[in-house]
């Protein structure tokens, strides 16, 4: 019996402390194989998150993976100037990385993701774990670019729980929501990770102190960003510790960790100018039927996984981080 070949992934981030730590994840999963990076505006901006993502793939040892500027503004709207006040102002907490040896790709970050598809047509899926801006682009750019992909595994939204940034919307969608809705609309698989599950799944200081005490210094610099991301997070959970929102997509994206409930519901972004605006819209009636697929849905909304994300993150970042897949 052969090894089946690694999976072909393109992430697309805005690199952050948990798009760190998402990443640092990425990079020790044996299962994938990074193809290339897109960063787009979000917790910080788009060539910050570039330096960001540099960085790390530098203290990992990476630099075989292409990473390219995508989108500063969104669709509709100007960037506002991102989370400082959650992810620090360069995006990492204040941590100092490694100032990036090579320069990114040239072209945009759609311009990555269609090349990719083409490289790995039928294979190649993608990951989004901030906002979809670059993904919407991409679309707008080649509409023959759903045909190619193998999957899309998305951050963003919140079916039944409340929203982080309105009462009803989440960071990721709200930051463009003309975006996420081009995105949810297109004719691909989704895989919606929302607020009702990841802010379930929460890294616990013993789980920070496991990524310091690594010899890896990806571990270790992601857990040094951590401080500043549990101080923000001790106001939501009234103690030290984080929730786990790309972290979670990612491990959803690469398999260790499994919907249990994820239904294929009708998706509706709300795009207007109201108080609804960035709303995720899922058409949940039903559930009390047990399976409730809606026919010819495509997206899939996780509302719960079969096992907590925690110790299996922490033991695979401070263990295998600096470890480099076999190309696929």
């Amino acid at each position: 019996m052969t090894d089946s070949p690694l999976r072909p992934l393109y992430f697309d981030c805005d690199t952050g402390i948990d798009d760190a730590l998402a990443l640092a994840y990425l990079l020790a999963s044996p299962e994938i194989v990074l193809a290339g990076i897109g960063t787009v505006s979000g917790n910080t901006d788009a060539r910050q998150a570039a330096r960001n993502t540099l960085g790390i793939l530098d203290l990992a040892g990476r630099e075989d993976v292409p990473v390219s500027v995508g989108s500063h503004d969104f669709l509709a709207r100007p960037y506002d100037g991102g989370a400082p006040y959650v992810h620090g102002s360069n995006g990492v907490g204040e941590v100092s990385l490694p100032e990036p040896a090579r320069p990114v790709a040239d072209g945009t970050a759609a311009d990555l993701l269609i090349r990719l598809s083409h490289e790995h047509a039928g294979a190649l899926e993608v990951l989004a774990v901030g906002p979809l801006t670059n993904l919407a682009a991409a679309l707008a750019q080649d509409p023959t670019l759903a045909d190619r992909i193998a999957g899309v595994t998305i951050m963003g939204g919140a079916a039944l729980a409340a929203g982080n940034i309105t009462p009803v919307a989440e960071a990721n969608i709200a930051n463009d929501p003309e975006a996420a809705a081009a995105v949810l609309a297109a004719p691909w698989p989704v895989t919606l990770v929302p607020l009702d599950v990841t802010m379930e799944n929460v890294f616990e200081t013993e789980h920070r102190d496991r990524l310091l005490a690594s010899d890896s210094p990806v571990a270790s610099a992601v857990g040094e960003m951590l401080d500043f991301y549990m101080d923000f997070y001790t106001n939501s959970y009234g103690r030290r510790c984080s929730a786990l929102h790309d972290p979670l997509a990612a491990a959803i994206a690469v398999g260790s960790i499994t919907p249990v409930n994820a239904p294929a519901v009708p998706v509706v972004v709300d795009v207007t100018d109201g108080p609804g605006r960035g709303q995720t819209v899922c058409d949940l009636r039903g559930q009390r039927r047990g399976a409730f697929d809606h026919p010819g849905a495509t997206v899939r909304v996780v509302l719960a996984t079969d096992r907590p994300l925690a110790d299996h993150l922490a033991d695979r970042v401070a263990g295998t981080a600096r470890e480099t897949p076999t190309t696929a």
